[in-house]
């Protein structure tokens, strides 16, 4: 079994969905949680935040793999955030097998420039599935957001059961398409350092897709995405030692709702 988050490029919340094969019960990762502070932005006065988040995507896809056998799978987050540092609990739940995974984490957020922030921040993974297996990760990112149509990033996440870290690149293109609605087309590159397999490090997937965001009365955000992951040379590699070569790219969409206060 293999996070915002991440959380696969999902939505401005939980981006990227979690590397978690339920019949499997090593190298687990969410990346998804750690895209919180995209709606908790830095914030220094002293004031609490609150964040409550309800989600569903209809495939669980991380580092360019079907983590469940069937369905998709719902995801609730609840966030607070004071200072710059966040404090979450994410809950996800397989909508057609049985499949549970709680995230319990920390994320310090800090700005560097006026136009490079970034993140730290660690995350206790806990799974119950076809069988138990849990995980630590510790986390980082960067970006440059000078300008809007083109937002270059780059996340790193460590695993301490796989003794191995996981690298996405990614740029980010924003766009305002009127005073509520915006859509952000993306591309992500994924490297696999002994994160997912041992056997293979470099390219593991290459993945774009296209997300939409529309801001509701009372802090209310509609968001949704569509995304489609291309398998490498790591995901390649490991199918084949698998018997299985074919229907390796995966196309999975999803839709958010969340309040912050």
């Amino acid at each position: 079994m293999k996070n915002a988050n991440k959380i696969a490029i999902a939505v401005p919340l939980l981006m990227s969905a979690s590397l978690a094969f339920a019949d499997q019960s090593v190298n687990i990762d969410d990346s998804h949680s750690t895209k919180i502070m995209e709606k908790l932005p830095l914030d220094n006065s002293g004031e609490i935040q609150t964040l409550f988040d309800l989600g569903w995507d209809s495939n669980y896809i991380s580092e360019g793999r079907n983590n469940l056998d069937k369905g998709g799978i719902y995801w609730a987050t609840a966030s607070v955030q004071k200072n710059n540092l966040n404090a979450y609990v994410t809950v996800g739940r397989g909508d057609s097998q049985h499949y549970i995974e709680y995230n319990f984490g920390l994320e310090y957020g800090f700005e560097l420039s006026e136009n490079i922030s970034g993140s730290v921040g660690y995350q206790r993974l806990e799974f119950y599935g076809d069988e138990r297996a849990h995980d630590n990760e510790f986390f980082s990112s960067l970006e440059y957001s000078k300008y809007d149509w083109l937002v270059p990033s780059v996340s790193y996440t460590y695993s301490t059961e796989a003794a191995g870290y996981f690298v996405e690149v990614s740029l980010h293109s924003n766009w305002a398409l009127t005073e509520n609605l915006s859509v952000t087309p993306y591309v992500t590159q994924g490297f696999d350092f002994q994160y997912v397999t041992e056997q293979h490090d470099g390219a593991n997937h290459f993945q774009l897709g296209v997300e939409a965001e529309y801001q509701l009365p009372n802090q209310w955000v509609l968001s949704g995405h569509i995304s489609h992951s291309i398998a490498q040379e790591d995901i390649k590699l490991e199918a084949r030692e698998n018997g299985n070569t074919s229907g390796l790219d995966e196309t999975y969409a999803g839709v958010h709702l969340s309040w912050s206060f």
